[in-house]
C-alpha cells in the first residue's frame, strides 16, 4: 500500500513537525473527500466497527450472525490481515508468511459483512458520524478495536523525529506490517555482536512476545551458525508470564547466545552511537547507568492506545486505553461505544489474540440483544485466554487463564465487583505443546475467517 507523505507524518506522529518546517494542511479535495458519505443510510441498525483485527473482525462476523438485519461495516487502514500472534515464527523462517496473512474480502462476502479500507480521521459521538480520509459514515453502534500505539516520549522527550528514525532503525513489530518486516531483514543479515531486545515498560500488546520472540531469534542464529548475543533488557525482576519456562529455555537451549537482563529499564537510546541507555537497579537497590553498544536492536517502547480512542473521547490514563463500564465492554462515556482488543483498559486481560478473539465474541451477543430487544445478557460473560510460545522450531509452553467476579471493598468499604485472573502455566516445553500451538491458530483462524 502507498502512502502518501501526509499519511506517512501522520501515522509517525510528526505531522506538527513537518508543518512548522513548512508543510501544508489539508486541501480542499481532502475535506470534500471527508464529507462525502461513504454509504447511504442503511434500512436497519448499522454497526460500525474500526479496526480489523482479531476481535474487530470476530465481532463483525458474530453480530452478523446473531442479528442477520444489521448492516456490519468495518473500517480499516491496511489492506490485508496479517497476525501478529506466531510472526516470532516467521521470523525465525519456520513457518512462510502465507500461514500469518489472509484477505479481507473472501471472509466479508461469505458473513455478508462490509469491508471499507480507509484512514479514520474524526468521531462525534453526538452525531454518531464518523469521518475518514474517503467519506464519513453514520453508525447506531460503533466498536473500536484499533490495538495498541507506541510513546516514545520516555525514551526522546517530544522530539518526533527522533522517534520515527527509532521506529525504523530499531523496529518494535508489534504492529504488523513494515516493522516486522525490517525486523526480519536484520535478523537475516546479522553479522555477530549485540542483538538487543527491550521489553516495554507497563502493559503491553502480546505480553510473552520479546520472551518469545527471543528465543525463536537464538533458535535461528543457532541454526545458521551465527556468532552473537541476544540481550534481554527487562524492567522487571524476571520474566512474565511463563518465566520458569523460558529462562530454562535460554540456559539449556542457548546458554551462549541469550543474555537475559533483569532490572534492566531503558531511558534513552543513542542512534549515531547506537548505544542503548539503561538504568539498572542493583542487589541492593542502588541504581547504576549503563550503555550497551548493539550492532541490531529491536526496541519495544511504551505501548499506548491508539489515537482513535481518545478520538472518540472514551479514553483515560495516561496510556489512554479505553474505559469501560465494568465489567461489560460498553464505555462509560457512552453506551453506544464499545471497546475490545489491545485498547481495553481497567482490566486485567493480557493484550492478546485469544482475549480480542473472546472479547468480540461477547460484544457481537451484546449488541445483537441490544439490537433485536432481547433482554441483555442476564450472567456477564468474561472472556479467558490461552497463549502459547514457541522456544524453538519443534517446542512450545503455554499459559491458560480464567476470569471471574469476585467480591471485594473498595477504598470507602463499599460492596463491589473485580475481576480476577487465575493463572495455570505449563513451563515444561515439549514437541506436543507446538503442534497444538499450531493447531490452536488454525481454530482461531476458522473462527474469525472461516478457512
Amino acid at each position: 500500500m502507498n502512502l502518501s507523505r501526509r499519511d506517512l507524518l501522520k501515522a509517525s506522529g510528526i505531522g506538527a513537525a513537518a508543518l512548522a518546517l513548512g508543510g501544508t494542511t489539508a486541501s480542499a479535495a481532502d475535506t470534500t473527500a471527508a464529507s462525502e458519505e461513504l454509504m447511504s443510510a442503511p434500512t436497519g441498525k448499522r454497526v460500525l466497527i474500526i479496526g480489523g483485527g482479531w476481535g474487530g473482525l470476530t465481532a463483525a462476523r458474530y453480530i452478523k450472525k446473531e442479528a442477520p438485519e444489521t448492516e456490519v461495516v468495518v473500517l480499516e487502514k491496511r489492506d490485508m490481515f496479517v497476525s501478529c500472534p506466531l510472526s516470532n515464527e516467521w521470523l525465525a523462517g519456520e513457518i512462510p508468511m502465507d500461514f500469518l496473512t489472509r484477505d479481507y474480502f473472501t471472509a466479508a462476502k461469505e458473513f455478508g459483512y462490509k469491508m471499507l479500507q480507509t484512514t479514520v480521521t474524526g468521531i462525534d459521538r453526538k452525531t454518531r458520524i464518523v469521518t475518514t480520509t474517503t467519506g464519513s459514515i453514520g453508525y447506531d453502534y460503533l466498536v473500536l478495536s484499533p490495538g495498541i500505539a507506541y510513546d516514545y516520549s520516555k525514551w526522546f522527550g517530544k522530539d518526533a523525529l527522533a522517534a520515527e528514525r527509532c521506529r525504523q532503525e530499531c523496529p518494535p513489530a508489534l504492529i504488523h506490517g513494515s516493522e516486522h518486516v525490517a525486523l526480519k531483514k536484520m535478523l537475516e543479515d546479522f553479522e555477530g555482536g549485540n542483538f538487543i531486545i527491550s521489553v516495554p515498560d507497563g502493559a503491553y500488546r502480546c505480553p510473552p512476545a520479546p520472551y518469545e520472540r527471543a528465543a525463536m531469534m537464538a533458535h535461528y542464529m543457532k541454526k545458521n551458525g551465527i556468532k552473537g548475543k541476544i540481550i534481554i533488557l527487562d524492567p522487571k525482576a524476571k520474566p512474565a508470564p511463563k518465566g520458569p519456562g523460558f529462562l530454562a529455555a535460554y540456559k539449556e537451549l542457548y546458554p551462549d547466545i541469550v543474555d537475559y537482563r533483569p532490572n534492566s529499564l531503558v531511558k534513552t537510546v543513542d542512534l549515531d552511537k547506537k548505544e542503548v541507555v539503561v538504568t539498572v537497579t542493583l542487589a541492593d537497590e542502588r541504581t547504576e547507568e549503563q550503555r550497551i553498544p548493539y550492532a541490531a536492536a529491536n526496541l519495544m517502547p511504551v505501548n499506548k492506545a491508539s489515537d482513535i480512542i481518545a478520538m472518540a473521547g472514551v479514553s483515560g490514563g495516561k496510556a489512554g486505553w479505553g474505559v469501560m463500564t465494568s465489567p461489560t465492554f460498553q464505555t462509560k462515556a457512552d453506551e453506544r461505544v464499545f471497546v475490545i482488543g489491545d485498547a481495553v483498559g481497567g482490566y486485567p486481560y493480557p493484550k492478546s489474540g485469544a482475549i480480542a478473539n473472546g472479547q468480540g465474541h461477547i460484544v457481537a451477543s451484546q449488541i445483537a440483544s441490544i439490537i433485536q430487544g432481547r433482554p441483555t445478557l442476564k450472567e456477564v460473560t468474561l472472556p479467558q485466554n490461552i497463549c502459547y510460545s514457541m522456544v524453538n522450531g519443534e517446542e512450545a509452553i503455554s499459559i491458560g487463564v480464567t476470569f471471574s467476579l469476585m467480591d471485594d471493598k473498595d477504598l470507602n468499604g463499599n460492596d463491589i465487583k473485580v475481576i480476577k485472573p487465575k493463572m495455570t502455566e505449563n513451563n515444561t516445553r515439549s514437541t506436543e505443546m507446538g503442534k497444538t500451538t499450531h493447531e490452536w491458530y488454525k481454530g482461531m483462524m476458522r473462527d474469525i475467517f472461516g478457512s
